[in-house]
């Protein structure tokens, strides 16, 4: 959109992030991999919403883009069907939910899994990025504990505040949250995409009894948070430039290699006016996050 703008204020490229991800997956080839890693992309198929993401990045990593069916178990390794046979594959970066991975021992009806991958990964015959079992990182409940965590395997205290997280399945948080309904943000556990989950302060009487309800019934499944101002930037509507809501994601590489950050990351918009919800799923837009050179 303003192409001088971006050549005058140096902001730093990102083009190299595809080069990046590539040299830290092969740096996590199992022990099994002999020379150059062989290195592929799972993607569940062309009609999966970020298949697009899926072949732009195995096409930037000059890796193989492989379905569920163009792969087999052989001798104990993974190996990906090609023109000359079946040729193992040491490293997976894996973009298919862990539920679908493996029909043999998770679902039974998935047809985006490869049957039999489980058994070798748990063998060390092919590393899985993100590994199975990271999801657990999702689970909201967990956040709460993250300053305790951080303390306990760094000796350290945490550089950064944890905002105040009540976890409705202890009793005394579960009342504190009743309490105060109106005021809090209230989620899911295993929530995501901005579902299941109600804004006190911009909810109505009528939804705040409702999830009242919820709580009540299934405390276990919620934890809730004091109603964070959220930073604002400008967007452009028919009435012209107006405020709103923002949060970031930023794009971190880990490996035994060591830590790389991306110098940009996206920037998640809420595009209804005052809403606090930013996820894609529930209407939000994005912008470039640009990081200046020194």
């Amino acid at each position: 959109m303003f192409p001088e703008l971006f050549a005058k204020i140096s902001v730093r490229e990102v083009s190299d992030y595809p080069l990046n991800l590539l040299k830290s997956l092969s740096a996590c080839a199992p022990p099994k991999c002999n020379g150059t890693p062989t290195v592929a992309v799972l993607t569940p198929g062309i009609h999966n919403s970020a298949y697009f993401e899926h072949s732009f990045l195995a096409d930037q990593m000059g890796a193989e883009l492989v379905e569920g069916h163009d792969l087999r178990v052989v001798d104990g390794r993974v190996a990906m069907r090609t023109t000359q046979g079946y040729t193992p594959i040491d490293v997976l970066y894996r973009r298919v939910d862990d539920d679908f991975l493996d029909p043999l021992n998770f679902r039974p009806d998935s047809m985006l899994g490869v049957p039999g991958i489980w058994d070798v990964y748990r063998a060390g015959g092919i590393t899985i990025a993100n590994a199975p079992g990271t999801g657990i990182a999702d689970d909201k409940a967990l956040y709460s504990y993250m300053p305790d965590i951080i303390e306990f395997y760094t000796g350290e205290k945490a550089l950064l505040p944890n905002v105040p997280t009540w976890r409705c399945s202890e009793p005394e948080h579960l009342k504190e949250v009743l309490g105060r309904l109106p005021e809090l943000v209230v989620k899911e556990v295993h929530g995501s995409g901005g579902y299941g989950m109600l804004v006190g302060p911009a909810a109505s009487k009528k939804e705040i009894a409702a999830f009242r309800a919820k709580l009540e019934a299934n405390p276990r499944g919620y934890i809730a948070q004091p109603t964070l101002s959220l930073s604002t930037v400008p967007i452009f509507t028919k009435a012209g430039l107006a405020p709103r809501h923002v949060d970031l994601r930023p794009f971190v590489l880990m490996s035994p290699q060591g830590i790389t950050i991306t110098p940009g990351g996206l920037t998640r918009v809420a595009m209804t006016k005052g809403s606090l919800v930013v996820n894609s799923s529930q209407g939000g837009g994005t912008k470039d996050t640009w990081v200046l050179e020194d």
